[in-house]
Order: C-alpha cells, then structure tokens, then sequence
C-alpha cells in the first residue's frame, strides 16, 4: 500500500504530496470541502495544520483522508516541491 511521506498545504486548498516510492503528487482538497467533517477544513488556518501521520494525511480532530485516495486522486507534480 502506498503511503504518504511528506505534506505541505498549498494556497487554494491543495496538498503537496510526497509518498513512498519517491512520487512527489498534487491532491485538490476543494471538492471534499462541502462534504461532512471535511467543512471543518474550509478555515485555511485550520486546512494548513495538516500533517503525516500513520502514512497519511491529517488534521486536527482526527480529520483524514486515506493514503490510496491521495495517490489515485492526485496528479504527478511537474515542478519544484515546495518546502
């Protein structure tokens, strides 16, 4: 399975991915922010205290996305992975 190593929150509400078979991907978490808990992410303060944990994405509250989500929903980064 494959698991997320690094995040970084992007403006616009996306996540800058790296996972563990060296991909760096791009994730847009708009279309999740009018669905259930996710609502709670709307606040960009709040969106950008995600973090890795369990090799995946999380945010406060126990917030989460699964890892296979992130990979297949994502698209591969063309550029420079932001820090």
């Amino acid at each position: 399975m494959m698991q997320v190593s690094e995040v970084s929150p992007t403006p616009g509400f996306g996540l800058c991915l790296a996972f563990t078979n060296g991909e760096r991907r791009l994730f847009d978490v708009r279309p999740y922010l009018d669905k259930g808990v996710f609502r709670q992410l709307q606040d960009y303060e709040r969106f950008s205290q995600v973090r890795v944990v369990a090799g995946t994405v999380e945010w406060p509250g126990e917030i989460d996305l699964c890892p296979d989500t992130l990979y297949e929903k994502s698209e591969l980064s063309r550029g420079e992975y932001p820090t």
